[in-house]
């Protein structure tokens, strides 16, 4: 399961999501990841930056920083 949020900044979008991860034999949790992430969106493509870092069930980290380029087109059907 995750959440997460996008705000305006100067131009751009930044944002952050956040997955929760649980075992799927025992339904406890185990982890949870944290994605942010800053894109630029011109008009139908988007280009930016994201990091990941990942935590285990006490918070320690264990995972990361994880550096992605993303870009990105709209699906026009």
């Amino acid at each position: 399961n995750g959440m997460g949020v996008w705000l305006p900044d100067a131009g751009r979008v930044k944002g952050k999501f956040v997955e929760v991860m649980a075992d799927r034999t025992t339904r406890q949790f185990v982890s949870r990841g944290e994605i942010s992430f800053l894109i630029k969106v011109n008009g139908e493509v988007l280009s930016g930056t994201a990091s990941a870092v990942f935590f285990d069930a006490e918070g320690r980290q264990f995972k990361g920083p994880l550096a992605a380029t993303l870009q990105g087109q709209r699906v026009i059907p």
